[in-house]
C-alpha cells in the first residue's frame, strides 16, 4: 500500500529533479545525461572476489547518479525506476554481448535481480533492484531485444547490514546466503543469456554469491552482470578520467 501511494503521488504531484532538485521535473537534462549510459563500461572491484562474472556499469556512482539511485532506493521516488532502468539496459546489453557479440533474435535475455531482504522490502515499500530490472527489460523489448526478468534467487538466511563492512567481511557475510527458489519458475531456454542485475556494485561480493547460487543449482551459464552504477575508480581502463561531467541545472 505504501508503494502504491508513493507511485501515485510521484505521477500526479510536481516533483524536483531526482538528481539535483530543480523544480517540477522528474529528471533535468543534465542529470538525464549522467544516466544516459554514455559512460558505460566494464568495472572490476579490487580485490576481485572469486566467481564474479564480468560486470558492466552504466555510470559512476557520484553526483547526480548517486542522488537518483538513493532517491529511488531509500526515499521511494518510484518513477525514477524508468531512467534507472534505461541506464541499466545499456549495461545489460554490454554484459550480454561481451562474450559472444550481439544477442541473436532466437536468443532471450534473462535478467536475474539480486534479491533484497524481506525486512528491507517492507521498510522501503518496494524492491528497488527488481523494479529497476523490470524497467530495463521493458526498455530492451522496445528496442527489439527479447528480454524478461526472472526473480529466481532468494535469501536462505539473514545477513548482517553490509554498510561499513570491508571486502573480506562482506564475502564472509554473504557466503552461502543465496539460493534458487524451489519452484514457481520455468527453466531457462538453452539459448538464454542470463545476466545478473543490481543497482550498485561495491566489493562485488553480492554478485559473486548470486552467480555461485545459480551455478550450484545448474540454472545455466551466467553471461555477465550489470549494474546502474559503480565507484568511479573501479572502471577498467581508467574510465573515471573520461566519464560524463554533470552539467549545471540552473
Amino acid at each position: 500500500m505504501r508503494g502504491w501511494w508513493q507511485e501515485l503521488a510521484g505521477l500526479v504531484l510536481p516533483a524536483g529533479c531526482g538528481g539535483c532538485g530543480v523544480a517540477r521535473v522528474l529528471l533535468c537534462p543534465g542529470c538525464a545525461q549522467a544516466l544516459s549510459g554514455a559512460a558505460a563500461g566494464r568495472v572490476r572491484p579490487s580485490p576481485r572476489p572469486a566467481g564474479l562474472p564480468a560486470v558492466y556499469a552504466a555510470a559512476a556512482y557520484e553526483g547526480a547518479v548517486r542522488e537518483v539511485v538513493l532517491a529511488h532506493k531509500e526515499r521511494g521516488a518510484l518513477p525514477l525506476a524508468g531512467p534507472l532502468g534505461a541506464a541499466l539496459a545499456v549495461a545489460v546489453d554490454r554484459a550480454a554481448g561481451a562474450g559472444g557479440g550481439a544477442v541473436a533474435a532466437a536468443e532471450e535475455l534473462v535478467l536475474v535481480p539480486v534479491p533484497s531482504a524481506r525486512r528491507q522490502v517492507r521498510a522501503r515499500g518496494h524492491d528497488p533492484a527488481r523494479r529497476t530490472a523490470l524497467a530495463a527489460a521493458a526498455r530492451l523489448r522496445r528496442a527489439g531485444v527479447p528480454a524478461r526478468v526472472a526473480s529466481v534467487l532468494r535469501q536462505l538466511r539473514p545477513v548482517a547490514d553490509q554498510a561499513g563492512l570491508g571486502a573480506r567481511e562482506r564475502r564472509e557475510n554473504l557466503t552461502g546466503a543465496l539460493g534458487v527458489r524451489g519452484g514457481g519458475w520455468q527453466p531457462f531456454p538453452a539459448t538464454a543469456r542470463i545476466v545478473l542485475v543490481d543497482d550498485l556494485i561495491t566489493t562485488g561480493a553480492t554478485l559473486a554469491e548470486a552467480a555461485r547460487a545459480l551455478r550450484a543449482a545448474s540454472v545455466g551459464p551466467v553471461a555477465g552482470a550489470a549494474v546502474v552504477a559503480a565507484p568511479a575508480g573501479s572502471f577498467v581502463g581508467n574510465r573515471s578520467t573520461t566519464r560524463t561531467e554533470q552539467r549545471s541545472c540552473e
